[in-house]
């Protein structure tokens, strides 16, 4: 999946592959604790949260990529060293790849510095 046409995260995630849907469940997880439920969106048809977003998710054909603002990854780039990062992409070849813990920490920081788009 690379762009999805889903209409709703819950009809996006009918479509995951089944091996990386307990971890994205996960993420999302985190996402709606940190953004809550009303924040949640489909946008560029992957799983998005707040209005520009501010953090977002996708499951691409060979990798997990995870949207996360630069301002953010950078306070994090220590624990981010080995990760297939971009300006503001991080990308996991496998789900047990993903420390939830670090994603919580992100997204803890984007909202306590009121990150508004990744």
């Amino acid at each position: 999946m690379v762009q999805s046409r889903a209409a709703t995260v819950d009809d996006w995630f009918a479509e995951v592959d089944p091996k990386r849907e307990p971890v994205l469940r996960a993420v999302r997880a985190l996402a709606r604790k940190h953004f809550g439920a009303q924040a949640e969106r489909m946008n560029y048809g992957m799983p998005a949260y707040t209005e520009g977003p501010a953090f977002a998710f996708n499951s691409q054909k060979q990798y997990i990529s995870l949207y996360v603002s630069p301002t953010v990854n950078a306070l994090h780039a220590e624990a981010l060293k080995g990760v297939d990062a971009g300006k503001s992409c991080l990308r996991f070849r496998r789900p047990e790849q993903i420390d939830l813990d670090l994603v919580d920490r992100l997204l803890a920081d984007t909202v306590r510095l009121g990150v508004t788009s990744c």
